[in-house]
C-alpha cells in the first residue's frame, strides 16, 4: 500500500520527564508521578492506534518535542510507532503561534512524509474510544476535502484531521482556551472545509478529569498501561484521602 492510501496519526506529545510531562496534574500529583502517568498514557494510546489500524490504513507516529529527547519514549509506545520532532522550529507565518507552530510543524511533515491525510491526537485521553479513530482515517481517506474534528469537553480537541497542511486553521488561534475547537470549526467553514464531528470525549488534564478516569466509568478503550499504573500506585486511595 503506498502511503497516499494512508492515514498518519501524530500523537502530539512532550517527553515523559518530570517537571515536563502532565504540569497541570501537580497538584495533585508530584511532578515524577505525573510524568510516569504520562507514559502509560502514551502507551496506551499508541496501542489504541495500532488497533485501530486493523480496521482502517493507519501509521501511527509520536509528533514531540523538544528536541534530543527521543530517547525518552523508549519502551513507552506500542512496536512500530514513530518518532516524528514537531517543536515548532521551522520558519512558520507570523500568524501561527504558540501551540498552533507544532501542529503545522507536525502536520507539514507528515504530509512531506507521502501521507495521504494527516490526524494531529493528543497526548490526554488514554481512553479514546477506537471506533473514533477508525472513523477519523475512513472518512478522510474519501474523495474530496474535509477536515475531522474531535471535540473535548473542555472545548478543545483531541483530534484534528486534515487532508492538506492548511496553514489558517492553526492562525489566531486562542490556544488553552474553550474557543478552541469552534474556531477551528468556524475557520474551517471559512475555507469551504467540510467538517465531518466525532464524538465529544475528555482530556485527563487537571484533578477533575483524571477523577473521572480513575473512575473507570466511560465506555472507551480499555487502557490497561494507564489503570495499571493507577492500581499499583494506589491512586484511588490518594485522591479519595486529598479530597478530604
Amino acid at each position: 500500500m503506498e502511503r497516499r492510501d494512508i492515514c498518519a496519526m501524530g500523537v502530539m506529545a512532550k517527553s515523559p520527564r518530570p517537571g515536563r510531562a502532565k504540569t497541570r496534574l501537580c497538584p495533585p500529583l508530584q511532578p515524577a508521578d505525573a510524568a510516569a502517568l504520562s507514559a502509560a498514557f502514551l502507551r496506551d494510546i499508541t496501542e489504541n492506534i495500532a488497533l485501530a489500524s486493523r480496521s482502517a490504513p493507519i501509521h501511527g507516529c509520536i509528533a514531540y518535542a523538544p528536541a534530543g529527547d527521543e530517547h525518552a519514549f523508549a519502551g513507552h509506545l506500542a512496536e512500530g510507532t514513530g518518532l516524528l520532532l514537531a517543536d515548532g522550529s521551522p520558519a512558520m507565518p507570523p500568524i501561527v503561534q504558540g501551540f498552533g507552530r507544532c501542529l503545522l510543524h507536525a502536520a507539514q511533515a507528515l504530509f512531506a512524509a507521502g501521507f495521504g491525510a494527516v490526524c494531529l491526537v493528543n497526548s490526554d485521553s488514554p481512553t479514546l474510544p477506537t471506533v473514533c479513530l477508525i472513523e477519523a482515517a475512513r472518512a478522510l481517506l474519501m474523495p474530496g476535502d474535509r477536515i475531522v474534528l474531535g471535540p473535548a469537553d473542555d472545548g478543545g480537541y483531541y483530534l484534528l484531521g486534515m487532508k492538506q497542511p492548511h496553514m489558517h486553521l492553526f492562525a489566531d488561534i486562542a490556544w488553552s482556551t474553550s474557543s478552541v475547537a469552534a474556531a477551528t470549526r468556524e475557520r474551517a467553514t471559512s475555507l469551504g472545509l467540510d467538517v465531518v464531528t466525532l464524538r465529544a470525549w475528555y482530556d485527563v488534564d487537571d484533578a477533575a478529569s483524571l477523577e473521572r478516569l480513575i473512575a473507570g466509568e466511560d465506555d472507551g478503550y480499555a487502557a490497561p498501561a494507564s489503570y495499571a499504573w493507577i492500581e499499583r500506585n494506589r491512586l484511588r486511595g490518594r485522591m479519595s484521602l486529598a479530597a478530604q
